[in-house]
């Protein structure tokens, strides 16, 4: 019983030796700033995601301004006057081409003028007339018909030396039409090429009106010379008034 009770103390001592390091040991509880954060992939996501939208609605409007920047340029663009006319060097040629045909000698391009000549001096030949009147209207026809002519070709040499000064603008028309920058450049620069169509067949025009008057001069002259000489013919044919014969001596006699 004594040797039992001993082996019990001896039990309880060591068991008392092995848990007192543990009762003696510290329990060290962690901080609260080193507390572990948690990660979740969800949320992650989601914020990755509303990040990326944001960010292509900046681009989208960053693209929208630019466009809007581009269009602004171009309607510029094509509201830019034309820094370039030839309406100055195109109304000087019709100046001149005005000029010659103003110049017309004799009979001019005026219906009064024309109606009083036709009315006498290329009207029917005067039954009363004298010999000289009828050979000075004849005269006058034939001035009136070369005066004519030399004013057809006079304004044709005109025409010939704007050739040059139209060739120049057509040339610079083009150009600028090429390198036009805007719609309304374009179209003011075709708008100058029809002013330079134009001009070219005022040109036209007049050296057909020059040409039709000379024509008509001679016309004029050949029907009025055919029918004074029908009056002469009369004249020469009308007895007691025509030839009367008489004596001619060829050679004087000698004595």
């Amino acid at each position: 019983m004594t040797r039992y009770r001993s082996r019990t103390r001896a039990a309880r001592l060591a068991l008392f030796i092995l848990a007192a390091p543990l009762a003696l040991t510290p329990i060290f509880a962690p901080p609260a700033a080193a507390q572990w954060i948690v990660y979740d992939p969800t949320n992650y996501a989601q914020n990755v995601l509303t990040a990326a939208r944001a960010l292509q609605q900046i681009n989208n409007q960053i693209t929208s301004l630019q466009n809007e920047a581009t269009m602004l340029i171009n309607q510029a663009r094509n509201l830019a006057n034309l820094p370039f006319s030839s309406l100055q060097q195109l109304q000087q040629s019709v100046h001149r081409t005005q000029q010659l045909l103003q110049q017309a000698q004799r009979i001019a391009y005026d219906v009064q003028n024309i109606d009083q000549a036709f009315r006498t001096t290329y009207g029917n030949a005067s039954m009363t007339a004298s010999e000289q009147q009828l050979v000075a209207q004849a005269k006058e026809r034939w001035q009136n018909t070369v005066s004519g002519l030399q004013d057809s070709m006079r304004v044709q040499a005109g025409v010939v030396g704007n050739i040059d000064t139209n060739r120049t603008q057509m040339s610079a028309l083009v150009g600028q039409s090429q390198g036009a920058t805007g719609a309304l450049q374009a179209t003011q620069a075709g708008n100058q090429l029809l002013a330079l169509q134009a001009q070219q067949l005022a040109d036209l025009t007049a050296v057909v009106a020059a040409n039709g008057r000379a024509q008509a001069l001679q016309s004029a002259e050949q029907a009025a010379a055919a029918d004074q000489g029908r009056e002469q013919r009369r004249r020469f044919l009308t007895p007691g008034a025509g030839y009367q014969p008489g004596n001619a001596r060829m050679f004087p006699s000698g004595n």
